[in-house]
């Protein structure tokens, strides 16, 4: 199995890889999604496993709400299936949790291009991160929360328009089941 896969899985269910636990994780819209996105990153969009993947994602957007682009980081977990909206040049870390109605979308003139996100960041339901910005690792991203400017490490960020709250271990018990190398 792909390790990337083995990664995202694990966020949902952590327990040692197995057959048995793929097939329980096909249970999860998130993880579903995901699988089909990983193989089609992995082997190419031209070939076999390519077209099939793309196929069952083309399904699962309409099905799910779920248009997810950019480059995405091992332990992605999508909490809840409704609608998400991701850019294709968004660039997302390792062990991010993502909630339903989230926008990580890119903007024009001043702040032209799409969101950086690091590692360990938890984005709440609703919230909306856009333009070129930087949001660090341990960032934890309130429900409803506007994010336009960059976020350092170690933060929370609530309200719309977002206000910046400094915070140690910021996503401590919301990042949960992370698989280490």
């Amino acid at each position: 199995m792909i390790p990337i896969v083995k990664k995202d899985l694990y966020r949902y269910f952590p327990q040692k890889y197995s057959f048995r636990i793929l097939l329980k994780g096909m249970r999860s819209q998130g993880f579903r999604y995901m699988f089909f996105r990983r193989l089609r990153d992995h082997y190419g969009k031209k070939s076999f496993m390519g077209i099939i993947s793309f196929f069952f994602l083309r399904h699962y957007t309409y099905k799910y709400g779920f248009q997810i682009g950019g480059k995405i980081g091992a332990g992605f977990y999508i909490g809840h299936f409704g609608t998400i909206v991701i850019s294709n040049l968004a660039v997302i870390g390792s062990n991010c949790n993502i909630a339903h109605g989230v926008t990580i979308g890119a903007a024009r003139r001043s702040k032209m291009g799409a969101p950086k996100i690091g590692s360990n960041v938890w984005m709440g339901a609703n919230s909306v991160m856009v333009g070129n910005i930087t949001i660090g690792d341990d960032v934890m991203i309130a429900p409803g929360a506007f994010v336009n400017f960059d976020v350092p490490d170690h933060s929370l960020v609530i309200g719309n328009p977002g206000k910046i709250i400094p915070k140690d271990i910021a996503t401590e018990g919301y990042i949960n089941n992370i698989l280490e190398d």
